[in-house]
């Protein structure tokens, strides 16, 4: 173009909707508010996947867990694990997430692979034990529910099933996570069966920005 010598157009517009679609991904539903008076010392440690919505990242596995530690940094490193029965073997995603603003406020983002991050909020939480939380992506596509045990009471799912259905969410659409290998002596029989790396550069190469979750 004439006015565009160097077709910096071109190449800023692009790079502008990138970033554009990846600030999406981090935030809150519209509507929503993350937990506030959030300790994030309580909130560390291991947590099981009691239900979910379906998405790409956790299609088929089973017995998922996903694993806090504090970092000296102040960041959180994440680890997800989850065991494919197709394939016959755990996978294993490693990240990073860190607060988006006030750590009192439960509203992270998480990043498995920079520069791209998703937004974590816990929306639900056992203010008493924090033993059950309800954590949503940016969007009501995405929400889990989260327990300290394999197994959660089906009085309180049942309560946070009623309560995502009023926030929007397809609550009919949750997909409760077995957790069969996780529980008895079979757990020690799936530490044998080898590990492997989630890998996303399929997501890199789609013309859509991907958001990465927990």
């Amino acid at each position: 173009m004439a006015n565009d010598p160097l077709g910096l157009r071109s190449r800023v517009l692009p790079f502008l909707a990138v970033m554009a679609a990846l600030s999406a991904c981090v935030g809150v539903p519209e509507g929503l508010t993350p937990v506030g008076g959030f300790e994030v010392e309580r909130y560390l440690g291991r947590w099981y996947e009691i239900a979910r919505l379906d998405h790409s990242f956790e299609r088929g596995l089973i017995d998922v867990t996903a694993e806090y530690v504090k970092r000296p940094d102040g960041t959180i490193a994440v680890t997800n694990r989850g065991f494919d029965p197709v394939k016959g073997r755990w996978r294993e995603a490693n990240g990073v997430a860190r607060f988006t603003g006030d750590p009192t406020v439960a509203s992270l983002k998480v990043s498995f692979v920079r520069p791209f991050w998703g937004g974590y909020n816990v929306l639900a939480l056992d203010r008493d034990g924090y033993r059950w939380a309800m954590v949503a992506g940016p969007s009501r596509s995405y929400l889990w529910i989260l327990c300290r045990e394999p197994t959660l009471d089906p009085a309180v799912l049942a309560s946070l099933r009623d309560q995502a259905h009023r926030w929007g969410f397809d609550a009919e659409a949750l997909i409760v996570v077995s957790h069969s290998k996780t529980m008895g002596a079979a757990d020690t029989q799936a530490r044998h069966v080898p590990t492997t790396r989630v890998s996303v550069e399929p997501f890199l190469r789609t013309r859509r920005a991907p958001c990465n979750f927990t």
